[in-house]
């Protein structure tokens, strides 16, 4: 189950990132509609899965990307909007469109929100259109789009880009990310201050801080 996989990878500090893919032609189209004919504990139950797995992906330490080909739909949307970061291929297409079928992506519509602007959301949750890919970049539901035959490559090349710093760093980031987008502007500010001092302390700031300055002089970066 990807939630207890989940659970063990994130108690492990030697991994920094965690790749969500699929070796088939479609990423993600959501729950089974089967299983929701069921009797209306087995579907709450059903539903507290899913969605105490889209919580895990924002609490544990590790960046989770999504690595989308094919379709994501509905719940297989949710996943995609509830991961940090998303990369796509070119033939990628995203769609909430429960309500085709007279059940409304309540639950996808809460991560769905949280990466696209409104009025947008509100077209996929009561339209059941798709969005391109190129779509899907410009509302900020992924951050990068590659070739169908490159998406592998490019994902893990992503991946490469946040796996070269400290893990400690990294988990103190996505944690304080996430906390302070739930407050007002005047605590999320307060709330960042104590954790930037924090990190100040952390031996990691210190070595890097130290490493950046040589000789007393600012080290000067050419990229």
């Amino acid at each position: 189950m990807i939630y207890n996989e989940l659970n063990n990878v994130s108690k492990n500090k030697n991994i920094k990132v965690i790749i969500i893919r699929s070796n088939g032609p479609v990423f993600s189209s959501g729950h089974d509609l089967n299983e929701i004919l069921a009797d209306t504990g087995e579907v709450m139950d059903l539903f507290n899965v899913c969605g105490n797995m889209m919580k895990l992906i924002r609490k544990i330490p590790q960046i989770v990307i999504a690595s989308v080909q094919g379709i994501a739909t509905a719940a297989g949307c949710q996943l995609v909007a509830a991961c940090d970061l998303a990369i796509c291929s070119e033939s990628a297409k995203f769609a909430t469109p429960g309500i085709q079928e007279g059940l409304f992506c309540s639950t996808p519509s809460v991560y769905t929100t949280r990466n696209i602007p409104l009025k947008k959301a509100t077209e996929l949750l009561f339209t059941a259109n798709y969005l391109s890919s190129e779509e899907a970049l410009m509302y900020g539901l992924v951050n990068r789009i590659a070739k169908d035959e490159d998406l592998y490559k490019e994902t893990i090349k992503f991946a490469k880009e946040i796996t070269r710093f400290d893990f400690n760093v990294i988990a103190l980031g996505k944690n304080e990310l996430y906390k302070q987008l739930e407050m007002n502007t005047e605590n999320a500010l307060d709330f960042a201050t104590n954790v930037i001092v924090y990190n100040s302390t952390m031996k990691e700031a210190k070595e890097g801080i130290n490493n950046f300055y040589i000789g007393g002089k600012k080290r000067i970066i050419f990229k």
